[in-house]
């Protein structure tokens, strides 16, 4: 007999039903271990209490005395369990307890790329681009809560009432937000963005549809010829995920520098050196912040510069790092479109504490960036870079942009949902033709649309 028919029906004989408890609905129906399992674990901590998160109390001792404590627990729920069950259900418990919760088997599957808990409440995670709810729950506020000490402590982070808010990272690199009461109204939110074991290389990609094989070929030629990219987009867009690949073009024989604020780029080449912003100690002192590191790169005899994320003032040195010197530097932006990105730049340029004029600001943006990739996520669910644009100059007090590729919106969705659109060529010829060609890169003639400038030149040592 089924577990769910014994649990529902005592030990499966002509007796009276014994009634169920209550179901959790969730998005694949109701699974009766899985409310065993929470019920148990819920009497546990009852049990344990406070003893779970003894920071004197080695693993190997908490195993001990959570086997202990587990039977008892068990044994109180009086369900007809097979030795096979018990143990199953023995083990997931103390998995959870001494791993992290009911999201460790989420965080284990390759398919979900994202973990959203919502206190005791819900989880929920997403897959393939859409969002799902889970069955899984945390026993309680305070198990979640430990959790997240368990996550932050590991790295040297806190959180608390005076620090409610943490950006953390997992051993595998994956992406931790977590915010506790009183910012967190309903209790404590973790959100873990995952990231692949093996890195998404650039074939990924074009699998996925996020780039197709002559825009790759394009960015290749950029990244190599030196030109300074922003890639921008909004959140989950992927943003992180293609900096990573671009930054897989940079030759092998660059020195670089990569300054995040919590470190997640796995760059393959042998001369990298990272560098992780620091928050303030418990005492409001030690902080060190993007800004500080990419002045601090600046003396380090950088080759290239790649930035995780620029979000404040650092924009700033950034634009002058680029203009003096350090070409072919790579960084994200948060933005909805290319255009806005350059609006963000100015005002995160001005959050430095000088005032500049807009024009002078614009110059340098001008001078500074070569291109923007822009990504996006669709109502399908998919990430796809939807415009490649360059920065031609200024004309007046106004930047002046040029779309070299953009996603064909017009080309309908299929049965499924998915678009059908692929990123396209608009046409229009760089105006940095001339400098990759410089650099001893010439681009395919057809890759526009139309033949490039010097035609008759040829690729160095070809």
């Amino acid at each position: 007999m089924r577990l769910s028919d014994r649990l529902n029906n005592g030990n499966g004989d002509n007796e009276e039903p014994n009634p169920p408890p209550p179901p959790t609905q969730f998005a694949h129906g109701v699974d009766p271990f899985r409310a065993l399992k929470q019920r148990a674990q819920e009497r546990l901590y009852n049990r344990l209490g406070a003893r779970i998160n003894d920071p004197s109390m080695s693993e190997q001792e908490l195993r001990q005395l959570l086997q202990a404590e587990l039977n008892s627990a068990i044994d109180a729920e009086q369900a007809p369990l097979t030795a096979e069950e018990r143990a199953r259900l023995a083990e997931e418990i103390t998995r959870d307890v001494v791993g992290y919760g009911p999201i460790q088997t989420y965080l284990d599957d390759p398919t979900v790329t994202e973990v959203m808990v919502l206190s005791d409440d819900s989880i929920y995670v997403e897959r393939a681009g859409q969002l799902e709810l889970v069955p899984d729950r945390y026993a309680s506020q305070e198990h979640l809560r430990s959790v997240i000490e368990r996550i932050v402590s590991a790295i040297g982070r806190r959180i608390d009432e005076s620090s409610p808010t943490v950006d953390a990272r997992l051993p595998d690199g994956s992406r931790v937000n977590a915010v506790i009461p009183p910012l967190a109204v309903d209790g404590p939110q973790l959100t873990v963005r995952k990231f692949s074991k093996t890195p998404f290389q650039v074939d990924d990609l074009i699998m996925l549809g996020t780039l197709t094989p002559e825009t790759s070929t394009f960015l290749e030629a950029c990244v190599a010829g030196r030109l300074n990219v922003l890639v921008t987009g909004g959140t989950g867009t992927g943003k992180t995920t293609l900096l990573n690949v671009l930054s897989a073009y940079i030759p092998n024989t660059d020195r670089i520098v990569t300054i995040e604020d919590a470190v997640e780029l796995r760059l393959s080449q042998a001369h990298v050196v990272r560098l992780e912003a620091r928050p303030p100690n418990i005492e409001g002192k030690g902080e060190i912040t993007i800004r500080d590191l990419v002045r601090n790169s600046l003396r380090m005899r950088p080759d290239r510069i790649v930035v995780g994320e620029v979000r404040g003032g650092e924009a700033l040195d950034m634009l002058q790092a680029m203009n003096t010197g350090h070409e072919g530097s790579l960084s994200t932006l948060h933005a909805n479109n290319p255009r806005d990105a350059l609006s963000r730049l100015e005002t995160m340029v001005l959050m430095a504490g000088y005032e500049l004029p807009v024009r002078a600001i614009r110059e340098q943006v001008a001078a500074a960036v070569d291109l923007i990739v822009h990504l996006s996520r669709l109502r399908d669910g998919t990430r796809r870079v939807t415009k490649i644009v360059e920065i031609d100059g200024l004309e007046g007090d106004t930047i002046t942009m040029s779309d070299l590729h953009a996603f064909d919106y017009h080309a309908g969705r299929a049965d499924d949902g998915r678009f059908l659109g692929r990123l396209e060529p608009t046409g229009v010829r760089p105006k940095f033709t001339d400098r990759l060609i410089d650099q001893g890169i010439e681009l395919p003639a057809d890759l526009f649309g139309g033949p490039l400038a010097n035609p008759s030149l040829k690729r160095q040592g070809s």
